[in-house]
């Protein structure tokens, strides 16, 4: 369940995590904080470790208190060897709060029209971990 402000961008190098393949959006990455008046924030590395990477970062200074959701988490539907469909579901207090499907080309293109731009951005870095994790697929 990643924070769903959080834009992963690239795997994080850091060792910060003991199970990296656990995390919710299948290793850990750095990337940006998208939240309102926070656009484009380089979270630290203990922010990545504890917050960004993980959810439910209600400690983090950032996190606005009128949200819809405080994590994300995503699992794999469908895997066809030519489109993936990924499930992802919004939580806010551990609550459901939202879900929804989104399709993606074996190159990576979404092909859900509409979708939360935040939630794609992670959507494809757990669909390029998923794809590391399976070879010959």
């Amino acid at each position: 369940m990643a924070c769903p402000y959080f834009i992963p961008e690239e795997r994080c190098e850091l060792e910060l995590w003991p199970h990296r393949s656990r995390l919710p959006l299948g290793d850990g990455f750095t990337g940006i904080c998208q939240a309102p008046g926070f656009e484009g924030t380089r979270p630290a590395a203990e922010e990545l470790k504890d917050g960004c990477n993980v959810g439910y970062a209600c400690g983090c200074p950032r996190l606005p208190k009128d949200r819809v959701a405080d994590a994300v988490r995503f699992a794999v539907a469908r895997d066809d060897g030519e489109r993936i469909t990924l499930h992802f579901a919004c939580e806010r207090n551990h609550l459901p709060a939202g879900h929804g499907t989104l399709e993606f080309a074996q190159d990576g293109e979404c092909r859900t029209d509409g979708a939360d731009p935040r939630i794609v951005a992670q959507a494809r870095q757990y669909l390029a971990a998923y794809l590391a994790r399976s070879p010959g697929r």
